[in-house]
């Protein structure tokens, strides 16, 4: 958002921090004042944040070692012409607001923004999607080698439970340590995955024909891949892919109802909808096979440096779709102890429409 980058503002968010200079660390706090911005830090990071630092709009942030931030962020507003500081009332607790308000409140007003440096990152540059993309292919590689590990070790006379199986594919996603997780992943088998959100169970385990709702990601130079498949189990074809054949004939329906609901809300996705009105291609669908009660969450979310960004596509968000906007596309349908779909792709508005990344 151009207009925002000329703004006065302060963050103690890491990634926030990252978004403007390229490093952060878990005690800081970054500071942007009119054409000078200032990296505030303890005395254990000053050496590596000037070497790390990078510039933003020919701006390369001063490293200013302090152990109290909060007070050298005073003193330097106070020693500016600043009349606004902006800040993002989440990020920032009472006591610290209070302590701010109370020292300059006389010469500057605070403006807490919600989002704030999260609409700083609505919309993606060509670096970001490239990171993007990347992030995401690593994850879908991550999918492919977990599915044959698990085709490979299956033994219907060995138990493999849910909990080893969703600790197991971390070191598929991480590389064992090369890359780390943009969130715990879930796994759910059967009828756990009508929890859209389900806890690894020690109790449930793996058998042929059972259903895997798996829900994952990593970060690659920190940057974000989130991305669900729900397939059958069967041990000699088991694969991750979009197309399923579930020998129920009810849970075959219901996935296909969820995978028609995402490919309608991705090929009918355009510039200058609404997050609602994307929402809405979605739900559609799936209301009209009379699942509609089923469908608990929302469409899809931003992605970036967090992994919930902006815009949100939901049936409440009034954003308009831009150029640039990345977000995920992930109907799903929940059954109460029967059983759960959910299928989730990234897309980018690119040429006015959604584009898979």
């Amino acid at each position: 958002m151009r207009e925002l980058e000329r703004e006065s503002h302060f963050t103690l968010d890491e990634n926030a921090m990252f978004f403007e200079c390229a490093y952060s660390c878990d005690n800081a706090l970054f500071l942007q004042l009119d054409d000078r911005s200032f990296f505030i830090t303890d005395s254990r990071y000053t050496q590596e944040a000037r070497e790390s630092v990078q510039p933003k709009n020919g701006v390369l942030a001063e490293v200013v070692e302090s152990s109290d931030l909060a007070q050298s962020a005073i003193d330097l507003i106070i020693k500016s012409s600043v009349k606004k500081l902006f800040f993002d009332p989440n990020q920032v607790n009472l006591q610290t607001y209070k302590r701010l308000d109370s020292a300059i409140g006389a010469k500057v007003s605070l403006e807490g923004v919600p989002s704030y440096h999260r609409k700083k990152r609505i919309i993606k540059n060509e670096h970001e999607i490239k990171l993007l993309k990347k992030s995401q292919a690593l994850n879908v590689e991550a999918f492919e080698n977990f599915a044959e590990y698990v085709k490979n070790i299956f033994d219907e006379k060995e138990s493999l439970s849910e909990r080893y199986l969703q600790h197991k594919v971390k070191d598929f996603l991480t590389k064992e340590g090369v890359y780390d997780l943009s969130f715990e992943p879930i796994l759910a088998l059967n009828a756990n995955a009508s929890k859209p959100h389900a806890l690894p169970s020690a109790k449930d385990f793996l058998k042929a024909e059972h259903s895997i709702l798996l829900d994952m990601g990593i970060k690659y130079e920190r940057y974000c891949s989130d991305r669900t498949r729900t397939a059958f189990f069967d041990p000699k074809d088991f694969v991750f892919k979009r197309e399923q054949s579930f020998k129920d004939k009810e849970r075959q329906k219901i996935y296909d109802i969820v995978k028609e609901a995402q490919e309608k809300a991705i090929s009918g996705i355009r510039a200058g909808m609404t997050g609602k009105e994307a929402d809405g291609l979605a739900r559609g669908v799936i209301s009209e096979y009379g699942y509609g009660q089923y469908f608990t969450h929302s469409t899809g979310h931003g992605i970036g440096l967090d992994i919930h960004e902006l815009p949100y596509i939901s049936s409440r968000s009034e954003t308009i779709l831009e150029e640039g906007m990345v977000f995920s596309v992930e109907p799903g349908i929940y059954i109460p102890g029967f059983f759960g779909v959910r299928i989730e792709d990234l897309v980018v508005i690119k040429n006015s429409r959604a584009e898979l990344l």
